[in-house]
């Protein structure tokens, strides 16, 4: 793979400010023939998936998956489910972050894309509830709240999960589409949420693991594409209570993607807060951390000078699953973020010792 991938200039070459067009209705993603017809973001999933017009370039090219991260700074635990077209999985990780290992890796595969669908959005009421193998779930959406659970048999024991999200009223996330270049059905659909306070347990045969709300919050990724087989990106996010001019407690958060597909109709970039986005442009690190460089400094700039966070890394949760056909060789780095970000209005906001991660992933799948 390129050493440096990435789908426009790095940033001390930037000229002029990429491009942002946003969808506020309802629009189909796809044409029956499988052509993309929607390039942008939205501040909630307003476009229409038919997995039925999917046009599949390789048995992999279509992936459908759900991933929930729940985070207090201290422990982590990773909840996701994926179809990879071929198969998928579904998992239930917890991870000490302290003490940078894993502590539980509870993964169920299955093989055949046409079992276990997920549902057609990822932001409005919806259930998926199932069983694969020796694993149960059960994602529960609902208007202001949601409900995760996971149990699976592990060897000589149980583990489980569940955890309690709330969803404020109008809770906007950020919902992008991207395509890329000389294939015009291919396209990568996220819908990428975070500020939900987050309380529950995870519970590892005998032992016991509590978050709470007050310090604990998921971020949710929600997938629907059809790729090329190989791909590169940038993902990442967090979220906090702030405190406002008028000492009132606030729920700010962030979400940086990039070098995904052809961004010169969206970036997946923006500040959440208060329940609201706020837009801002193309990202980029200062020093691109491959091979050695993953715990020293990530320096952020954007190219409109409206995220400027630098994260000094506390852990890096390698991972690299090889199956020779398919590959997901990720550095998730997570650490403590300062600096500053830019609302809309032009109100600038001072960030202070805020946990969040950002991962550097290769794959073929």
């Amino acid at each position: 793979m390129s050493e440096t991938p990435r789908t426009y200039v790095p940033f001390q070459q930037w000229k002029e400010k990429s491009k942002q067009t946003e969808y506020t209705e309802a629009t189909p993603l796809l044409a029956p023939d499988g052509t993309l017809l929607a390039k942008g973001w939205a501040r909630h999933n307003v476009f229409d998936y038919n997995r039925n017009y999917v046009k599949k370039g390789s048995p992999m090219s279509k992936k459908e998956w759900d991933f929930y991260q729940v985070a207090d700074g201290n422990y982590m635990v990773q909840l996701s489910f994926a179809n990879i077209g071929i198969g998928g999985y579904v998992a239930g990780k917890l991870i000490d972050l302290k003490a940078g290992k894993v502590i539980v890796d509870a993964t169920q595969l299955f093989l055949g894309g046409k079992k276990h669908l997920p549902p057609l959005k990822g932001d409005v009421p919806n259930r998926y509830k199932d069983k694969i193998g020796k694993a149960e779930f059960d994602f529960d959406t609902k208007e202001n709240t949601r409900t995760i659970w996971f149990k699976m048999a592990l060897k000589n024991k149980t583990v489980e999960c569940k955890f309690d999200m709330d969803i404020m009223p109008g809770l906007e996330n950020i919902t992008t589409v991207l395509p890329f270049k000389g294939d015009p059905k291919k396209y990568f659909m996220t819908t990428k949420q975070a500020c939900m306070p987050c309380g529950g347990f995870y519970k590892d045969g005998d032992k016991v693991y509590e978050f709470s709300k007050e310090n604990t919050f998921c971020s949710l990724d929600w997938g629907r594409v059809n790729t090329p087989h190989e791909m590169v990106w940038y993902w990442g996010s967090g979220s906090q209570y702030v405190t406002d001019a008028n000492g009132e407690k606030k729920l700010f958060g962030f979400e940086i993607t990039w070098a995904i597909g052809d961004e010169s109709n969206a970036t997946e970039t923006c500040i959440f807060y208060d329940g609201k986005v706020h837009k801002f442009g193309a990202v980029d690190v200062e020093t691109f951390p491959k091979p050695d460089k993953f715990m020293n400094d990530w320096v952020f700039i954007s190219e409109d000078k409206r995220f400027n966070l630098t994260m000094k890394p506390t852990f890096d949760h390698h991972s690299d699953m090889n199956l020779g056909i398919a590959r997901m060789h990720t550095h998730q780095v997570h650490g403590i973020w300062s600096g500053d970000v830019v609302l809309d209005d032009g109100t600038k906001l001072e960030i202070k010792d805020m946990y969040a991660f950002c991962e550097y992933v290769e794959n073929k799948w």
